[in-house]
């Protein structure tokens, strides 16, 4: 479904990624670990739109994503859940769940504002609460949500369990698996190593700036370097 391919990529005069590549199947949950400053979240923006690439190819169901500004990126099916949650925090949930679904038809929005509830029944209580006030782990549904608004094909999830007590980072980890037997595919940054293992058939490590392992995640937990770096072992 995705595939990146030996992208490079930065900000003005600071190169960020060199020569990544990596690819997501359909149906599929992969997941990108790394330290912090190691250059993800720099690879989701380069995927979403938000950062043009300087060199490589990045290919979404086999049409070139490369310069398409982040809103037709949205449109093709690829969504994006920032870092932070980057909720609207004075708007009602329903609101900020809306604003996912700004280029789906009214009539569909709904739909997809139904399953969102189905799988986060708490938003369905909290809709006219602003989203601001709610606790981390809501917050984290609502930007799930939000991104699940825009009915895509592959989720990009950026830092799922940042900030979150270990129930609520199971609870969000089972319902990734709820939406990926939906049929959408995830590609998860996630530093907590176990969740992002957990989840992931297949992984890869980023170290500054480039793909240092690609492995099932069976392998990834044995490699040395991860196990030295993110499993205290």
């Amino acid at each position: 479904m995705l595939r990146v391919n030996g992208v490079s990529a930065g900000y003005g005069a600071v190169q960020v990624l060199w020569d990544v590549s990596l690819d997501v199947g359909v149906n599929e949950i992969v997941c990108l670990i790394g330290s912090n400053g190691a250059g993800k979240t720099t690879l989701l923006h380069s995927i979403s739109g938000l950062v043009r690439p300087r060199s490589g190819s990045i290919e979404f169901e086999g049409t070139d994503l490369g310069g398409l500004p982040a809103h037709d990126v949205v449109t093709r099916g690829v969504a994006q859940v920032p870092e932070g949650r980057r909720l609207f925090k004075t708007m009602n949930v329903r609101d900020n769940l809306l604003m996912g679904a700004y280029r789906v038809p009214g009539s569909a929005a709904v739909k997809e504002l139904e399953r969102v509830y189905s799988l986060f029944p708490i938003l369905s209580e909290r809709r006219n609460q602003p989203a601001g006030t709610m606790s981390g782990g809501e917050q984290q549904m609502c930007a799930i949500g939000r991104a699940l608004m825009s009915n895509p094909k592959l989720l990009l999830i950026d830092e799922l369990s940042l900030g979150l007590a270990p129930r609520v980072v199971d609870m969000l980890a089972d319902t990734l698996l709820e939406i990926r037997n939906l049929g959408i595919s995830i590609l998860l940054v996630e530093q907590d190593v176990t969740v992002a293992f957990e989840l992931s058939a297949r992984g890869y490590l980023l170290d500054t700036g480039r793909i240092v392992v690609a492995a099932p995640t069976a392998e990834l937990a044995e490699h040395p370097k991860v196990r030295s770096s993110y499993l205290g072992a």
